[in-house]
């Protein structure tokens, strides 16, 4: 692990509750696609984040981050972000890292915030393997919440093998696409999940849920399912 400094480059409120941020560490760092740093706060108290960047992207750190009133305990690293235009962070952390020497049919599958993880190894894997087979899900409550749809849908021009399906749980009139949960999405749309390499992001019950439906309802390998730092701890 390394413990680094590192300049806060910019902040953007991209939803009511979610602002993408961008560092600049003080030396190049290592890690792997689906890692994780920590927030140091003081000695005691470490913060875990998903790094939304790909380790190909040297110049800079980029994470979302779920900051809210409702959420005071990363409304307290924004606090610190904003104020000292600095943070001392620690990484890499976490085993839920992109295999890369797999060539299964990938599915990833993000809820909220969660899309930081599955977007680093979405666009490693499109750089790696660009005829791999991909399908990201990625669900919110409402279709602003998928921030950065726009991203996934141009990348799915560019790579044909790639799926973009969003899910929204409460949606406006006149939406077009899936609505309900990414659990119940992924099981409608497969059979058979035997020879997919998964990979989840979200809340511990959901990850955990789908964990135990993917494997005794559509084979999943528990070998081949990995979780980011809030799913399965």
């Amino acid at each position: 692990m390394t413990t680094l400094s590192c300049k806060v480059s910019s902040v953007e409120a991209i939803t009511d509750t979610v602002y993408r941020v961008r560092l600049v560490p003080e030396t190049p760092v290592s890690f792997r696609a689906g890692q994780y740093l920590m927030v140091v706060m003081d000695e005691r108290d470490k913060r875990p984040f998903s790094i939304a960047s790909t380790p190909a992207q040297q110049d800079f750190i980029e994470l979302h981050i779920g900051a809210s009133e409702l959420n005071l305990y990363a409304m307290a690293v924004m606090d610190r972000i904003l104020q000292e235009q600095a943070i001392t962070v620690d990484l890499p952390h976490g085993d839920a890292w992109l295999r890369e020497d797999s060539a299964r049919p990938l599915i990833l599958i993000a809820g909220g915030t969660g899309f930081s993880y599955a977007r680093s190894i979405l666009i490693t894997a499109l750089e790696q393997q660009p005829g791999r087979d991909i399908s990201i899900y990625w669900g919110g409550r409402e279709l602003f919440h998928l921030y950065d749809l726009g991203e996934l849908e141009a990348l799915s021009v560019q790579y044909p093998n790639l799926k973009v399906i969003p899910v929204v749980e409460q949606p406006a009139e006149g939406w077009q696409g899936r609505t309900g949960t990414v659990l119940s999405a992924v099981l409608q749309d497969h059979d058979s999940l035997a020879e997919h390499d998964i990979y989840i992001a979200g809340r511990f019950e959901m990850a955990k849920i789908a964990r135990e439906r993917f494997c005794g309802e559509r084979g999943a390998q528990t070998s081949q399912i990995f979780g980011d730092a809030f799913s399965f701890i």
